[in-house]
């Protein structure tokens, strides 16, 4: 259990009370918990080990218990006697994004609905848009959500999934007659969202006896076989994962198989058989007889494709720009030279400036944008305009401690209702660089919330457009927006657009950032972090980055310092 899975229980037993009616000091209390653990950029396990939880603000006795037993065993018996006297339609329907608890316990004790069936039929039928404070746009909004949830279920993000592939993986490798294993399918892809893990395994013998030794190790509920080489395995914890067995002359063409996608993978099933080879389950084949094919580029060679690397693997135009030889020399984690988009204790963040200034300074950047929440988001503890001047001074004097990094003085300003940007524009200009983001009133239609982010890209101050869609993924659409208006504006006015790299963000979406590019905008990289821990988001975004075909020259913040001061104060001239 790591700290989501703790932060996650907390959560749900602080929703659970409220479900029930609880005491909302005790609810609150389990809330500023999950938070404490979010956001703590320590250990967790070494933290309880050495007393160092007990000291940390949000966390008390009772809530160090339940950390202490989530830890030890697993579970906690609080949340298995809170799920045996709640409904479980309630449950699921905490999932539905915007459907609150105190909506739930409006609908359960109105209409007595306790299923996801029940509320999708009084959705349907106008019960629901009958009671009070719901109508019938709130109805339709329950639908979409219960739509949503139903598509998702199964599925989960790319930085959970990717770490249990590690870590399966790492078991895989240490297993007796398996000289290699390497993690395949959509993990590799950097698909956002994943829902089996995908595994090819070099073998010193025959798969069979390794199947079987699968079959019984600890945690596998079910192993099914698919032929001869691949074996689908179901996990008490509800992962699945494809084992696919490879021998080392046909490594490369396992794991491009085993990669995909689906799409690619039949893509060079016919460019292999309009060439006059076959496909085979086994591997690449002439005249019957299969040819050698260990690393991926023997693969791709055979086939006169340039090796395209796996985040392209899509069928958007890759095979063709890989027979051209015009594939993108795609952006690459040391391409970065600032470290952008980072929340500090001034707001809901965890770490000092100090803290974030030693970090980035270790992983070799040469610049540090802050960015704490503006004051209108109150639910973030948002920098107010008094504790500015403050912070800056800090940062001054963090600069003079860090000779070869610079910290800059940035803030994410909340772009309002009606577009305007938040603080007056004499405190907006006191900052280096701003993110403006949308994080209220998501439920305007195309037309008003694509007037609102044009006005706000009025503003000389806005540097950067944050989180462009405010999706939250398996949780909340994007709300919509007029892409292709705002890429024309961010071009024509020199404002960057982020790829926020926020696992749950993840947002530009990475099947727009060609669009986004053809349109000549530039786009900003940012974390989002609120603890140093958040810097690896850094590296997901730059898979996302891949994904989208950019290099380095499209992304800001490879630029040096001076050019990124630059670019943020032409627009104020």
């Amino acid at each position: 259990m790591d700290k989501s899975d703790v932060a996650r229980v907390l959560g749900q037993i602080a929703a659970f009370l409220e479900l029930r009616g609880e005491d909302q000091f005790r609810v609150r209390a389990y809330k500023a918990a999950a938070r404490a653990v979010t956001s703590y950029p320590e250990d967790l396990q070494q933290a309880l080990a050495s007393g160092a939880l007990t000291e940390l603000k949000g966390i008390g006795p009772a809530t160090l218990d339940i950390i202490d037993e989530i830890l030890t065993g697993g579970r906690s018996h609080v949340l298995d006697e809170l799920r045996e006297q709640i409904p479980p339609g309630l449950v699921e329907m905490l999932q539905i994004s915007g459907l609150g608890v105190a909506k739930i316990r409006q609908i359960h004790e109105s209409l007595g609905i306790d299923s996801l069936a029940e509320l999708e039929e009084a959705a349907r039928s106008g019960r629901l848009a009958g009671l009070p404070r719901f109508g019938k746009k709130t109805a339709e909004n329950i639908l979409k959500g219960i739509d949503f949830l139903r598509h998702v279920s199964g599925h989960r993000l790319f930085h959970h999934a990717r770490k249990e592939a590690r870590a399966l993986a790492d078991v895989l490798s240490a297993t007796p007659g398996v000289r290699r294993a390497e993690v395949a399918g959509s993990i590799r892809r950097c698909r956002e969202i994943i829902r089996d893990l995908d595994f090819v395994v070099l073998l010193d013998g025959p798969p069979a006896p390794f199947f079987n030794r699968l079959a019984t190790a600890p945690g596998v509920t079910q192993s099914i076989p698919a032929g001869d080489r691949r074996v689908t395995l179901r996990f008490q914890s509800g992962s699945v994962a494809e084992i696919h067995a490879a021998s080392e002359p046909q490594f490369g063409f396992q794991l491009v198989r085993a990669t995909g996608s689906e799409e690619h993978v039949a893509a060079l099933a016919a460019r292999a058989r309009a060439r006059g080879l076959s496909w085979e389950d086994d591997g690449l084949a002439h005249d019957g007889t299969l040819l050698p094919t260990p690393t991926e580029e023997s693969v791709y060679d055979a086939l006169d494709l340039q090796w395209i690397p796996p985040e392209l693997r899509e069928a958007t135009g890759e095979i063709e720009a890989a027979a051209a030889g015009t594939l993108p020399d795609l952006i690459r984690l040391e391409d970065l030279q600032g470290f952008l988009h980072c929340h500090t204790d001034y707001s809901d963040g965890a770490s000092r400036v100090s803290d974030w200034a030693a970090a980035a300074a270790e992983r070799g950047y040469t610049y540090l944008g802050i960015t704490d929440h503006s004051q209108a988001l109150t639910d973030a503890g948002g920098l107010l305009a008094r504790d500015i001047a403050r912070q800056h001074a800090e940062v001054d004097a963090v600069n003079r401690d860090f000779p070869h990094l610079r910290v800059l003085k940035g803030v994410e300003a909340d772009i309002l209702e009606d577009g305007s940007l938040d603080y007056t524009p004499q405190v907006r200009a006191d900052f280096e660089f701003i993110i403006a983001s949308v994080h209220s009133h998501l439920t305007l239609s195309t037309d008003q919330m694509t007037a609102r982010v044009l006005t706000a890209m009025d503003d000389p101050t806005m540097t950067i457009l944050g989180h462009p869609t405010g999706r939250l993924l398996l949780s909340r659409d994007p709300f919509p927006l007029d892409l292709e208006r705002v890429f024309e504006t961010a071009a024509e006015r020199g404002i960057a657009v982020e790829i926020n790299a926020d696992p749950q963000r993840l947002d530009l979406d990475w099947r727009v950032l060609r669009q986004a590019s053809a349109a000549g905008v530039t786009i900003s990289l940012g974390a989002d972090a609120h603890n140093t821990a958040g810097m690896a988001n850094v590296e997901i975004g730059i898979g996302i980055a891949r994904k989208g075909w950019l290099t380095a020259a499209t992304v800001l913040n490879t630029r040096s310092t001076d050019e990124f001061l630059a670019f943020a104060r032409r627009r104020g001239q």
